[in-house]
């Protein structure tokens, strides 16, 4: 109790000042999370990246869906090495894999809200159906501290945030492999990945993350059930 009373202190105090920091929010809607699994060592994945950017790059955008590029490395042996490709981006592909009962993983892969999204191969934009009322999520960052407060829409239950610097507009010259010779352009690239169980006091819940935001642009933050890895609700934007 003491943990959160502080972390809510600490939110109100970063909230009050406004001090350097980004304050996002969500509202009570749920933003969708769209996942982009891919590599700079697969042809195929640069018009995927091309469509993310030029489709969610607007700053309206954020407030419906946050869009995170998520760079594996599985590719990485076979002639070129990604520099934004990470072991856990790869195992968090392939737990959403195991949930879907499939048997293998692939890019470029969409993941929109914790499901596989094979819309974008034929052309399709993304479900515009009505949003699910989920609770507001908002989150101050002011250096590399993230603070995160949660209020859920119906009952209370445990709830893991999740924190993933953005890189925005960088790009890469290939010099091996499938797109060797090719200069490639990136967004919405995902730095690292960061979580933590939040503090729970009768209806709300937060959570304070350490994260190195020194070569971030923007921001997604999201949050799901404990031991689950669907996405509930999400924020982002770009960092003042």
């Amino acid at each position: 109790m003491k943990v959160f009373r502080l972390l809510v202190f600490l939110f109100g105090l970063l909230s009050a000042s406004g001090l350097a920091a980004t304050r996002l929010e969500s509202g009570e809607q749920q933003v969708s999370l769209l996942e982009l699994y891919t590599s700079e060592g697969c042809s195929s994945c640069p018009p995927a990246e091309s469509w993310l950017a030029q489709r969610y790059g607007k700053l309206d955008e954020w407030h419906r869906v946050v869009a995170v590029a998520f760079h594996v490395d599985y590719w990485d042996q076979l002639g070129w090495k990604d520099r934004f490709a990470r072991p856990e981006f790869s195992s968090r592909q392939q737990l959403y894999s195991a949930s879907w009962k499939s048997g293998s993983v692939y890019t470029p892969c969409f993941v929109l809200n914790g499901q596989e999204w094979p819309g974008w191969f034929r052309g399709e934009a993304l479900p515009s159906g009505q949003q699910m009322v989920i609770g507001n999520l908002e989150a101050i960052v002011s250096g590399d501290t993230v603070e995160a407060r949660f209020v859920p829409a119906t009952e209370s239950k445990e709830y893991v945030v999740f924190v993933a610097p953005l890189a925005l507009q960088t790009s890469s010259d290939v010099r091996a492999g499938e797109n060797r010779g090719r200069h490639l352009s990136h967004n919405f690239v995902a730095l690292s990945l960061s979580s933590t169980k939040m503090e729970s006091r009768d209806s709300a819940f937060a959570a304070v993350l350490q994260v190195r935001l020194s070569s971030a642009q923007a921001i997604a933050i999201w949050i799901t059930l404990d031991h689950s890895p669907v996405p509930l609700q999400a924020v982002g934007g770009p960092l003042k």
